[in-house]
């Protein structure tokens, strides 16, 4: 296999720094570009002793010149409390990231591809959801600068794939989970087992009865990597994540039972425009990736568990007030 340059976005984050570890174990050259508002540089310090890694502190909303064969392009705050803290500046950098990195691949005529976001669906009318569904979002809703900026960031990959001949992918990722999650991130599994540990009250957004699909973090980097290396004619999106389907209420019953707290549950108003159904259907990546994801829900809660245990919070410092 030829060694790659490749550029991660984002690559210090949750699932970035999973993939950087992914590419440089596989031999490529490796740059991690961070702004290190959601991410962690303990991340990957441990890959600062490899010579085919290297890490710059950058945000992707300014353009960067950089030599690379592969861009993958993950850099934006996930998760709601966070992406919703300076809404502005999440749609910059979904846009402004999407043109400054497909910029630099057209100038290097690079292979790029998009980190996409189930999201783009909205609160879904069609479940499954295939990629041929263009979504139920609210634009001027609080999920907006995140759902919309993942939207235009698609159509300026897909625009750049017909007029500049770009070789893009675009992947649209549904809930992950796993080691190296960030413990103040607010999303339902690191909130939940959080609060299981410490056996605090484990608070479900309205009735519990919503659903959700849960993909490890491996199944999904997985996913990435077989998406970048799929053949030249794979432009169009692929849903990456695990169908089987959950609801609120199962998680957190599931959480408390591999804890062993004695939480007990509360409930509180659904936010505004917050999707009811999620599932993925990953007909596409199964034919054109031979992709299906291995890991079920328990055997991933266990180890992500067992990471949450491992940790200090004092070594954690939360992104914004909305943890």
């Amino acid at each position: 296999m030829p060694i790659k340059r490749v550029l991660v976005t984002g690559g210090a984050g949750f699932l970035g720094s999973h993939l950087c570890e992914r590419l440089v174990g596989d031999g490529h050259d490796v740059i991690c570009l961070d702004n290190f508002f959601t991410s962690q540089k303990s991340n990957v310090l441990h890959l600062l002793n490899y010579n085919n890694f290297e890490l710059i502190r950058h945000d992707v909303t300014h353009p960067i010149w950089l030599e690379v064969d592969e861009v993958y392009n993950l850099a934006c705050p996930a998760a709601p409390g966070h992406y919703q803290y300076n809404p502005i500046k999440t749609m910059k950098t979904s846009v402004m990231g999407a043109i400054n990195t497909l910029g630099m691949a057209k100038r290097c005529r690079a292979k790029i591809l998009q980190a996409s976001t189930s999201e783009v669906y909205g609160d879904p009318t069609v479940h499954p959801q295939p990629e041929s569904y263009r979504g139920n979002v609210n634009p001027i809703g609080p999920r907006a600068c995140y759902d919309e900026g993942k939207r235009a960031a698609e159509t300026l990959f897909a625009d750049y794939h017909r007029k500049h001949k770009l070789n893009i992918r675009v992947a649209r990722i549904f809930n992950t989970y796993g080691p190296r999650m960030h413990p103040f991130d607010g999303r339902v599994v690191s909130n939940f087992i959080l609060q299981a540990l410490r056996n605090q009250d484990i608070t479900i957004f309205g009735d519990g009865g919503q659903t959700r699909s849960f993909c490890y973090r491996d199944d999904l980097v997985e996913g990435l990597v077989r998406l970048m290396d799929a053949d030249d004619s794979v432009y169009l999106p692929v849903n990456i994540g695990n169908p089987n389907e959950f609801t609120i209420k199962q998680l957190a019953e599931k959480v408390i039972e591999l804890t062993g707290s004695s939480s007990k549950l509360i409930y509180a108003p659904l936010p505004e425009d917050d999707p009811l159904q999620r599932q993925p259907d990953i007909t596409r990546a199964k034919e054109i990736l031979d992709w299906s994801p291995t890991i079920e829900l328990e055997q991933g809660l266990e180890r992500t568990i067992a990471y949450f245990r491992s940790i200090d919070l004092a070594d954690f410092r939360p992104p914004s007030p909305n943890h």
